[in-house]
């Protein structure tokens, strides 16, 4: 199987820092997504601001802001700790993220005027490629499958729609990629991504809708088998 190189949906884009609370925040935002920082896992702010290379004041900043979002938690006198994941919440966030690119892709389906029928170009170059061409890069998979839905929900015009789904898709990445530990994941993805694109593209709505939700009730369904074993080995793959 051959691995391609396809431009990504979004920008790409340098991100501006305005303090080193907010890098430090991001950094570590990034290190649980990627499991460098798995639920259970301790650490010190002095541990974190030798990584990081700063002083314990934005390192602090940052922890207390993750902990506001649920991420980590303070033990009295012995630094920080990693917090299991919520299922509940994550359920609560993949019923919410289900009304919103359902609702998606019946207006993609019916309303002409608002449609950016460029993006959705976009992400067909990636997902409508034949097998050949497909990328086995998990990573790059993982990124281009939450653009794919991210697209979807933006090109049907509505910003406050595209706003809140944007947010719901940031507090389930932590979660969504462990979707992506297999290779059967990668190629379901491939064929269930095109018969929904295919779907949007011939204005059948009834049957894209139906796709969608059972595209979105698959990667649900993963989510809930989940352990805290399987994590472990994300973080070690």
């Amino acid at each position: 199987m051959v691995t391609t190189r396809r431009r990504s949906t979004a920008p790409a884009e340098t991100p501006v820092f305005h303090s080193r609370a907010e890098m430090v925040y991001e950094q570590l935002k990034r290190d649980v997504a990627d499991f460098k920082l798995v639920p259970g896992d301790r650490f010190t702010e002095n541990e974190l601001s030798e990584r990081l290379g700063v002083s314990r004041t934005p390192v602090r900043q940052a922890l207390f802001r993750l902990q506001q979002e649920g991420y980590v938690e303070v033990l009295f006198r012995n630094g920080w700790r990693v917090l299991p994941f919520d299922f509940e919440r994550f359920e609560q966030l993949y019923d919410l993220r289900m009304v919103l690119e359902t609702t998606a892709v019946q207006r993609l389906c019916t309303d002409e005027t608002k449609i950016d029928r460029a993006l959705l170009e976009q992400i067909a170059a990636i997902w409508l490629v034949p097998a050949a061409e497909r990328s086995t890069d998990i990573r790059q998979v993982a990124q281009w499958d939450e653009e794919f839905h991210c697209s979807l929900v933006a090109a049907a015009g509505n910003a406050e729609m595209t706003r809140v789904h944007r947010d719901v898709t940031e507090r389930i990445r932590i979660i969504r990629r462990l979707d992506f530990t297999k290779q059967a994941r990668i190629d379901a993805t491939y064929e269930e991504h095109a018969k929904i694109l295919r779907a949007i593209q011939r204005k059948r709505s009834d049957p894209a809708v139906m796709l969608l939700r059972a595209h979105i009730q698959t990667s649900q369904s993963e989510v809930r088998k989940i352990t805290l074993h399987q994590v472990h080995l994300a973080r070690a793959a």
